[in-house]
């Protein structure tokens, strides 16, 4: 964002002398922002339930334009990412602003490689968990926990201390993610081995057992790590907004990330891919689908076609386009492609790209419509999708967050329009 102000709006309040003047930002990309920081000095604040006209920050990390289908990291396109680069190459350029050279990713790559073991007694704290607690239950408390283990870099205004923890947050989530699916199924943990990349190790880990050896296909370790990338990063959203709020306290990274995870597993945030096949499942059959797509567009009937469109994008997600192609991918080395979710899901995006009452309401597929049938075809359980959302997430979370704590930054403190009752005085038990 520019330092100072293209221009400024001025408020005429109705019945006040004077207007008050407020400073507007030109960004880069991106819609012009108004300043209404002076409106406090004016005895007035602003009100925008789910902030969906605040910018709360500004950032040089991603980018989206919702109406136009863009998403871009540190300016990087996310298709030319998912075509061209890798999971650990973007985790960098988010981290360090550009991407890296030969020497640089190698550098990274083996540093990541050092970190992905966890503290054996992490082991233990495992089993304080009951076997059928949910994953992202034991992600939370794991994750918050790492302070407790890795507190010998926890000084938030010391900038190695927070890149030694973004290396260890990247590196252990994976295994912290597959220790949690071993755990419920009752399996030893595997160790991470460092002769494989961050994908083949993450499938390695979840799906190996001591009792033989375990070959990662390359197809699936490159669907896993294109899921990875495609959740990165996806600016100010909930989770996010939950990391930076929880910052801004001066709250430790990894109680921070715990934060993230806690938001994420909201239903309406994290677990649209679970949702999706839900809603596959209920329709069953391609012949049943009229009847679905009517009861969608019945306002009185609570069915909703689930995976299509965004809070942000307006247009064809971009991410949804390459996670197509995956899923394309996956079914196709493991001998399913005729899987019949998989012509449910292609027949259900070929009427939302037709049919004028999705049309009109820009209800496009979004990543969330495929993964999840990726997922159940590779074998993750349902339960585990938003842990891997979380996992993949993690260098944005971990980015923005230092992006914050970098700078001058305040503590979080939200404003509410209040509408109960006035100042009234207390009445005793007995005259009530």
């Amino acid at each position: 964002m520019a330092n100072e102000p293209s221009k400024y709006a001025r408020l005429q309040i109705d019945g006040e002398e004077g207007e008050i003047e407020l400073p507007v930002y030109q960004p880069t990309e991106g819609t012009p922002v108004i300043d209404v920081g002076p409106l406090a000095k004016s005895g007035y604040f602003t009100y925008d339930p789910g902030f969906v006209a605040t910018a709360s920050c500004d950032s040089d990390i991603t980018y989206i334009d919702g109406d136009a289908g863009i998403l871009l990291h540190r300016g990087y396109p996310i298709d030319q990412l998912a075509e061209h680069s890798n999971y650990l190459e973007l985790c960098y350029l988010l981290l360090n602003g550009e991407l890296p050279t030969d020497k640089e990713n190698a550098e990274f790559v083996s540093t990541i490689k050092r970190h992905t073991m966890v503290h054996e007694q992490i082991a233990q704290f495992f089993r304080g968990f009951r076997r059928d607690a949910h994953p992202m239950a034991i992600m939370c408390g794991v994750v918050g926990a790492l302070s407790a283990f890795y507190h010998d870099s926890l000084d938030i205004d010391d900038p190695e201390h927070r890149r030694i923890t973004a290396h260890r947050l990247i590196a252990k989530m994976p295994t912290i993610a597959a220790m949690s699916y071993k755990y419920s199924v009752g399996q030893p943990f595997m160790y991470p081995r460092n002769d494989l990349d961050y994908a083949e190790n993450f499938l390695y880990m979840m799906f190996g057992t001591p009792c033989e050896e375990y070959k990662v296909s390359p197809t699936l370790a490159r669907a896993m790590d294109r899921i990875f990338m495609l959740h990165a990063d996806h600016e100010q959203n909930a989770s996010t907004s939950t990391v930076r709020l929880a910052g801004s306290t001066g709250a430790n990274p990894f109680a921070c990330i715990a934060a993230g995870i806690a938001a994420l597993w909201g239903p309406a945030h994290g677990g649209a891919n679970e949702a999706v096949l839900k809603m596959l499942a209920e329709i069953g059959d391609v012949k049943n689908i009229d009847r679905y797509i009517k009861k969608a567009k019945d306002p009185d009937d609570p069915f909703r076609i689930m995976g299509f469109g965004h809070r942000v994008y307006k247009n064809y997600d971009p991410r949804a386009k390459v996670m197509q192609q995956t899923c394309k991918e996956v079914l196709e080395e493991l001998g399913v492609e005729d899987d019949p979710q998989l012509k449910l899901a292609q027949k259900l995006e070929q009427i939302a790209l037709e049919d004028d009452y999705f049309v009109k309401r820009r209800l496009y597929p979004n990543v969330d419509f495929y993964s999840g049938i990726i997922f159940k075809a590779i074998g993750i359980p349902v339960d585990m999708f938003t842990v891997l959302f979380a996992t993949g997430r993690t260098p944005g979370w971990i980015t923005q967050w230092n992006e914050m704590i970098s700078g001058p930054y305040k503590i979080g403190r939200p404003r509410q329009l209040y509408g109960g009752e006035s100042q009234r005085d207390y009445v005793p038990i007995t005259k009530r």
